[in-house]
């Protein structure tokens, strides 16, 4: 029974990471600590998430006029241990803003923005710093 008990709570924990990387695990090609980790894709399932393409974000990084290619696309992020990403609904860091601190976002139409919407393909302007 106990074992019975531990997988089940396995399966309720697990989902919530996906297969997003761990924050402390976000590195760039070269071994460099990120800030954060910006995904194209994800899923209704938490296993497939924040899998395709992304963009990764150094610390301090500033991008009021996000890449054309990315705006509007982000659907998954991972922001890295000790830092805080600031987020805008429209370009030049006007609309909507929120802050993501340390940690794994696989879903964004899970947050909420404004009273009806949410983050899901809508970042158009970021900020990022860390404190290390």
């Amino acid at each position: 029974m106990k074992l019975l008990s531990l997988c089940a709570l396995s399966v309720l924990l697990c989902p919530s990471l996906g297969l997003c990387p761990l924050p402390a695990d976000l590195k760039d090609n070269e071994g460099n600590k990120l800030c954060a980790r910006l995904y194209e894709d994800n899923s209704p399932y938490y296993d497939q998430c924040c899998e395709g393409e992304f963009l990764d974000v150094k610390s301090g990084d500033d991008f009021p006029y996000i890449p054309l290619k990315w705006n509007n696309r982000i659907s998954s992020l991972v922001v890295g241990p000790r830092c805080e990403l600031s987020v805008w609904n429209k370009k030049a860091k006007e609309g909507y803003t929120r802050k993501f601190s340390a940690g794994a976002q696989p879903r964004l139409q899970e947050v909420k923005k404004g009273l009806f919407g949410d983050w899901n393909d809508s970042i158009s302007s970021y900020y990022c710093k860390c404190n290390y």
